[in-house]
């Protein structure tokens, strides 16, 4: 018997070293299923494996250079979450492996960090700047910044606010870093609340059940125990649970208020409509009703990142995941400004002069392109930017040879918002010139946002990733010098480290 045994385990041995060989595991690559729920395995750098299943990402395939020439418009919906950014660190820092590929999204590693873009000052809810500079990873290109930033909302301005709060308390939601976080997040949450504010808890797991009516903000107490009674146990009814919270959030409807449903789950519905099709036709059907969405993703081995991303994109909302205390408190109390939503359906279409530049590549925003004739239609849905929230877009641009480059814009920002309860589009334009800028002299702004980029390319292998190199994304953020309060812009350069490790 012990023989049969000692076989069966050298067998099983030999067996997974062959499979992970031959889908390269040994070189640090990872494997999942796109849009099913798969594996990814991953070399720690210490010789073993680690083996996360059912997580469900979806991967894109990079923007390519476009020709001028052929097509001198560039039309995407802006992103401001921050989801994959705290992911990837989790991966990173607690996993000791890089990330899958699906699992990156460039321009939600950009947009994770608060940049101090200035405010508006106008009539318009949102500002807007850019800048060409010398590409740092192809010095033949150059590179160009978009920024964008909302209106702050002071404090005494802010509006009065109708939140519910739904929170999954199925089986697969007991581990620590699931519900347990979520719970206590949403008691910070709760202090920020004022008497003038509502907050309704709905829960689901294989039904929906309403766990706190409406309640007034200053009940904090009543509303901590309700979120502490909190437990987990049965199948995951999603959908339903959706529902109930849309329906209680317009029972308690706040008009010219700030009426938000927030969702913590790890998305792994099985009850009920579940595909991601089905949730995002559910939430489509709800987003004209004047309530927005903010959704929190927690927890690895079965994380749909790919549903709970749709559902933010197709519900005027956004998606954050949560890995440590750490990004609660940032998510609840640092950037509590951003759950009142100054611009919604907010769209950047960029012109690009054909006498200064040859071709261009968007770097990210891959889910959020929008063909031309969008760009106009007010019925075509987009993406949200919070009170004092900033978004920033990259290019990458092979030049012409025009010697007078700088006499005429290298490429126009037209950009169309509405106002968080209407239903018809403004426009804005801006007109960037380039004044021959190497990287080096650049703002700080494309320095930072710059190395990001790179940042991103480097764990994902990309093709487009040309001559940077970890040690050049630590100087390059080394080189910058912006505020800094809670350290996170500090913990990325760490973060680069522990990758290069990688």
């Amino acid at each position: 018997m012990q023989k049969y045994n000692l076989f069966l385990i050298l067998a099983i041995t030999v067996l997974l070293s062959a499979c992970s060989k031959e889908s390269g595991t040994d070189s640090n690559e990872g494997i999942f299923s796109n849009n099913t729920p798969g594996f990814y395995a991953s070399n720690t750098g210490n010789g073993s494996n680690i083996v996360l299943t059912g997580d469900n990402y979806t991967e894109q395939t990079e923007n390519p250079f476009i020709n001028v020439s052929e097509e001198d418009v560039s039309t995407f919906s802006i992103d401001a979450d921050g989801a994959s950014y705290a992911n990837v660190r989790r991966f990173i820092q607690q996993d000791n492996v890089l990330p899958p590929v699906g699992a990156v999204r460039t321009e939600e590693l950009i947009n994770y960090f608060d940049l101090n873009y200035e405010l508006p000052t106008g009539i318009h809810p949102i500002a807007l700047n850019g800048e060409v500079s010398q590409c740092p990873w192809n010095s033949d290109n150059k590179l160009i910044r978009i920024g964008i930033k909302g209106e702050q909302f002071p404090p005494s301005l802010q509006l009065r606010s109708n939140f519910v709060f739904l929170i999954d308390v199925s089986g697969s939601m007991s581990n620590s870093d699931k519900l347990g976080l979520l719970k206590e997040g949403f008691k910070y949450f709760v202090d920020g609340l004022s008497a003038n504010d509502r907050v309704s808890i709905v829960t689901y797991a294989g039904s929906a059940g309403i766990v706190l009516p409406s309640t007034s903000g200053d009940q904090k107490t009543v509303i901590k125990q309700a979120i502490d009674a909190l437990g987990s146990g049965g199948s995951t009814a999603g959908a339903q649970g959706i529902i109930t919270a849309y329906d209680i959030a317009q029972e308690n409807f706040i008009p010219d208020g700030n009426n938000r449903i927030i969702i913590g789950t790890d998305g792994d519905f099985n009850v009920g409509p579940s595909s991601t099709e089905d949730l995002v036709s559910l939430i489509e059907a709800k987003r004209e009703l004047g309530i927005f969405l903010t959704v929190l993703g927690v927890g690895r081995g079965n994380l749909n990142d790919a549903a709970l991303e749709q559902i933010a994109n197709n519900g005027n909302g956004n998606y954050e995941y949560i890995d440590k205390l750490e990004q609660l408190k940032k998510v609840f109390i640092y950037e509590y400004n951003k759950f009142y939503t100054v611009a919604k359906d907010v769209k950047v279409q960029v012109e690009f002069n054909s006498e200064n530049v040859e071709a261009y590549r968007l770097i990210g925003y891959e889910n959020r392109l929008l063909s031309e004739e969008d760009f106009e239609d007010d019925t075509e849905d987009a993406g949200e930017i919070g009170s004092g929230q900033n978004i920033t877009a990259l290019y990458e641009i092979i030049p012409t040879n025009n010697p007078n480059y700088d006499n005429v814009p290298t490429f126009t920002i037209d950009f169309r918002y509405k106002e968080p309860d209407s239903n018809t589009s403004i426009p804005l334009d801006l007109n960037i010139y380039d004044t021959g800028n190497t990287f080096d002299q650049s703002s700080d702004f494309m320095k930072f946002t710059a190395s990001i980029a790179a940042f991103s390319m480097l764990i994902t292998d990309s093709e487009y990733k040309g001559t940077s190199t970890y040690n050049d994304v630590s100087n390059w953020l080394n080189s910058t010098n912006l505020t800094d309060p809670h350290n996170f812009k500090s913990e990325l350069k760490t973060l680069v480290e522990s990758a290069e490790q990688l």
